[in-house]
């Protein structure tokens, strides 16, 4: 997913020293312009003021340095219910987000432009993770999406609420057992929900998945020619919510979260503890207005003979209507904006610089797109700025390396999360929901879908 911008979440960090650590993605659009060109780019809806000056300082240093280059903002927020719409109705910006799991759907049928070339000429275009590139590459392994985040899922929690309850905040539950007694415990003493979780949108059966995961399951086979959310790992997972819902009352009242709100209601001191990517932290601070101090993030508990923390990320498209004079500016608006922050010591140092200047989060946790060690030469290039609060996310940036990352089922991925959303949908409003029939259910209509895709 995507929030998650992936979803989750798009980094908007990067400067103008790129154009000069980076000239391949310059040239390509200078070689294929004959004069002005206008694109059109996505910026997260809802911005603080804050990070919109931030945006809008990378537009102009980007302009200055490419006077034959017009960026014209598009508020954009990928939602699964409504990007098909959106790709179909043509009102997608030039330039705009997808998460992981819809790289290679929209790769094999062409609805994303094909930027493989310009994107062969990027100075770092074989050094990328190869674990992260296959996200965006077709069948070939040629590149039509670049991989702009990473993440690894993690157990969000909110400190203060901790407190509240007499927990202590710097010791995170580590088992499912303690997520679920820690949940219970701020219920009880705050009247807040201790534990909640996303439930449409897709969001629902994207969470599901990264609690089997955890639980030692998959809801697709290894060689990804069939779904299997009708096992036992699943109808755990279910039944663990059920239990935290019915049995312990720990959820609050709201089932029909989706990653935006459920980011709002967390954000506001009303949801003790949530699943979701592990570079959120910057969404939750420049959408949600979240209060630093209140912030805790740590590792998902890991259960059962084969568990891993689901992870994924983000990739930064094209419009397959873009003429070829756009599609160069797109790729050299894509290495300046997003990569230059994690390829060039110039550009990272500028950005976490300025967006430091601008009260912007730098330095929140993330999974390398390239490898662990220009990751942490990264970071150091970055040290004197990072103003996130690290200590309080250690508990996650200390583990996650060493956890076995689970990447997003590869068929069908949103078709079977939306499937998937009705179940954790049943389950939290009908305490005598029937597990078992419902996942018997679904499993046939994923197999349908994944015929379908097949």
């Amino acid at each position: 997913m995507i929030r998650r911008t992936a979803f989750g979440a798009v980094a908007m960090t990067s400067a103008v020293a790129l154009l000069a650590g980076c000239a391949g993605g310059g040239g390509n659009a200078d070689d294929a312009a004959d004069g002005p060109v206008t694109i059109q780019v996505a910026i997260d809806a809802g911005l603080e003021p804050e990070a919109r000056e931030t945006f809008d300082s990378r537009v102009a240093e980007f302009e200055d340095a490419n006077p034959d280059i017009t960026i014209e903002a598009q508020e954009y927020t990928w939602t699964g219910t409504t990007f098909a719409a959106e790709l179909a109705g043509g009102t997608l910006p030039d330039v705009f987000p997808i998460p992981f799991t819809d790289g290679r759907g929209l790769i094999e049928r062409k609805q994303i432009a094909d930027i493989s070339e310009l994107v062969a000429k990027l100075p770092y275009a074989d050094q990328f993770n190869p674990n992260v590139a296959q996200a965006g590459e077709d069948a070939d392994g040629n590149m039509w999406a670049v991989p702009i985040a990473a993440y690894g899922q993690g157990l969000h929690y909110n400190r203060t609420l901790f407190e509240e309850a007499g927990l202590d905040p710097d010791k995170p539950p580590t088992s499912w057992d303690e997520v679920r007694e820690y949940a219970k415990t701020i219920s009880d003493a705050t009247g807040q929900a201790g534990y909640a979780t996303m439930t449409s949108a897709n969001t629902g059966g994207w969470i599901l998945a990264t609690t089997v995961n955890a639980f030692g399951g998959r809801t697709e086979n290894a060689d990804s020619t069939a779904p299997t959310v009708d096992s036992d790992e699943v109808a755990e997972a279910l039944e663990y919510l059920h239990d935290l819902r019915w049995d312990d009352n720990s959820m609050g009242s709201n089932f029909l979260y989706d990653w935006g709100t459920i980011n709002q209601d967390f954000a506001a001191g009303r949801i003790g503890m949530y699943i979701s990517g592990g570079g959120n932290y910057p969404n939750l601070v420049t959408q949600n207005a979240l209060n630093p101090d209140d912030y805790g993030l740590t590792v998902l508990p890991l259960d059962g003979a084969d568990p891993g923390v689901l992870g994924g990320g983000t990739l930064a498209a094209v419009n397959p209507k873009a003429g070829d004079a756009e599609q160069a500016a797109a790729v050299k608006w894509i290495d300046f904006y997003y990569m230059g922050k994690i390829t060039n010591e110039d550009a990272a140092v500028a950005s976490a610089e300025l967006s430091a200047s601008l009260d912007q989060p730098v330095g929140a946790p993330e999974l390398p797109v390239f490898d662990q060690e220009l990751f942490d030469q990264n970071r150091e290039w970055i040290a004197d700025y990072i103003n996130v609060p690290v200590e309080q996310m250690a508990p996650y940036t200390d583990q996650i390396f060493d956890q076995p990352i689970i990447p997003e089922p590869r068929v069908a991925t949103q078709e079977v999360y939306a499937l998937l959303d009705t179940v954790v949908q049943a389950v939290l409003t009908d305490e005598d929901a029937d597990i078992a029939a419902l996942l018997s259910d679904v499993q046939a209509q994923a197999e349908s879908v994944y015929d379908q895709a097949q």
